[in-house]
């Protein structure tokens, strides 16, 4: 049985993604064998990455200025903005580099399941980006699951009459996945063969 400080923090680290109890006991004696240095310099990471993070005023990413990177970027193309789910999407359709334009983060997506409607996707701010930036395409690319597909559409009928031609990423991703887990080719085909979406 272990000492109660030990206890507590194999209980918190196993409600972390993906760590289970033998993974939470490893971390631990990690922490045990390395110096007090290092040990705090990994907590205090934690709580700056708390304070310090906020989400972009123009595209909901996560940033720790005002505007994040990819907005701040002068070199983007201005003309076309992809809808994603979440930061993670962003983040791997930026690993591809097949994509060169501006993004606007929902985070989250419409699940009646969960609670969630269309009023948490935030779209008066979107429309108004969408408007105030003469945007020619939009890029829906949420995920290919029940939720993802519900969002596109919902979206699809709430943009379609801003005069910017709408696109979905197209083929390669499975029915089902997340955007977030799609390898990086298949993400390039699929961003490269958007199609347009018909109303």
């Amino acid at each position: 049985m272990y000492p109660k400080l030990i206890e507590t923090l194999i209980e918190r680290l196993t409600k972390l993604p993906g760590i289970g109890r033998r993974s939470a006991e490893r971390i631990v004696y990690w922490m045990l064998a390395h110096d007090a240095q290092d040990v705090k310099a990994l907590a205090d990471s934690i709580q700056q990455l708390k304070e310090g993070l906020r989400f972009c005023k123009q595209c909901n990413h996560l940033s720790e200025q005002e505007l994040c990177l990819v907005c701040a970027d002068t070199n983007r193309d201005r003309k076309t903005i992809c809808i994603v789910e979440s930061p993670k999407d962003l983040l791997a359709i930026e690993r591809t580099g097949s994509y060169r334009g501006i993004y606007y983060v929902l985070l989250g997506n419409i699940s009646p399941s969960e609670g969630r409607g269309p009023d948490d996707l935030n779209l008066p701010k979107l429309i108004s980006r969408i408007k105030d930036e003469g945007i020619g395409e939009i890029v829906i690319a949420t995920d290919p699951d029940a939720e993802g597909e519900m969002t596109s559409l919902y979206l699809s009928k709430e943009l379609k009459n801003l005069g910017a031609r709408i696109s979905r990423i197209g083929l390669g991703i499975p029915v089902g996945s997340a955007v977030e887990y799609v390898d990086i080719s298949t993400l390039t085909m699929s961003m490269n063969s958007r199609r347009l979406v018909d109303f």
